[in-house]
């Protein structure tokens, strides 16, 4: 089983990122599955309907979100029907949508691939999240494990969180239990990944896709006011130095991790008002 997992899409110049290289990344990859987290697709914060819709047809079979699931007023009623879209399983049951997903990769005898399933889980971290809070993650997912082991014994989790501390306390915890932990929520990709003793492979962030010529994808100018004069200032787009950014999984059929990649291509320049969406 081979995952493309794409990191937490910024804004305008993350969308034109991800047209313009997923297309040759399928093709020298031959990904089963492609998964990326939405979080920041639309104006930088949250995912709007339209861009969810966009963002399948670009290619994108499972969306992830985080703390900023239901920024989009569009999103709350429209995250029911559509269920390629994850909002962080540890929310409250009476949140709208749903925090994972069980996905059949090919159809029986179509390769070694064919017939398979995949467990995608979204889970929200409990520090540094101001407008968001989740259930304990920890304690939820050996219960949710267990549900799903019975159908496939390859699960991959997005852990979205802010600390190191919290993400590598999961990787360890997780060990034995599933395939893979995928850190995002800082939109920095680290150095770290690596495949554990019991074969999760995991990283403590796969970055962001959009512009790196700036502060998690904007500008640095407003940002910097925002910490030099106490101001609340709209952020703006940047567009310098854009990428896409994330990691590319291969798992072995008895859901143990066989490697993990960290991805990172340039995306040639291009004007703002010239950009796809």
């Amino acid at each position: 089983m081979k995952i493309l997992w794409i990191s937490e899409i910024v804004s305008k110049a993350g969308m034109y990122a991800l047209k313009t290289a997923l297309p040759q990344l399928r093709k020298e990859l031959e990904p089963d599955l492609v998964v990326a987290n939405a979080d920041g697709a639309t104006n930088g914060y949250g995912l709007g309907k339209n861009h969810s819709m966009y963002l399948r047809k670009l290619g994108v079979d499972v969306v992830t979100l985080g703390d900023q699931a239901y920024f989009k007023k569009d999103m709350v009623q429209h995250i029911n029907g559509a269920r390629f879209i994850l909002r962080p399983a540890n929310l409250p049951p009476e949140s709208p949508g749903r925090g994972w997903i069980i996905k059949s990769v090919g159809d029986e005898g179509s390769g070694s691939t064919g017939g398979q399933k995949v467990a995608i889980i979204s889970f929200l971290g409990q520090s540094g999240f101001s407008r968001m809070h989740g259930n304990n993650p920890f304690t939820y997912l050996p219960v949710l494990v267990d549900k799903i082991k019975s159908e496939t014994p390859m699960i991959c989790v997005e852990f979205h969180a802010t600390t190191t501390a919290e993400k590598n306390t999961m990787f360890w915890h997780a060990d034995g239990m599933v395939s893979a932990v995928i850190g995002t929520g800082t939109r920095v990709q680290t150095a770290d990944e690596r495949v554990l003793p019991r074969g999760a492979a995991v990283i403590t962030d796969i970055g962001r896709t959009g512009s790196h010529t700036s502060v998690a994808g904007f500008k640095p100018e407003p940002e910097i006011r925002q910490f030099t004069h106490g101001l609340h200032l709209k952020s703006e787009d940047a567009w310098g130095d854009v990428k896409l950014q994330g990691v590319f999984l291969q798992l072995a059929p008895d859901g143990r991790a066989e490697s993990i990649r960290r991805i990172s291509v340039d995306v040639p320049a291009q004007q703002p008002e010239k950009a796809a969406e």
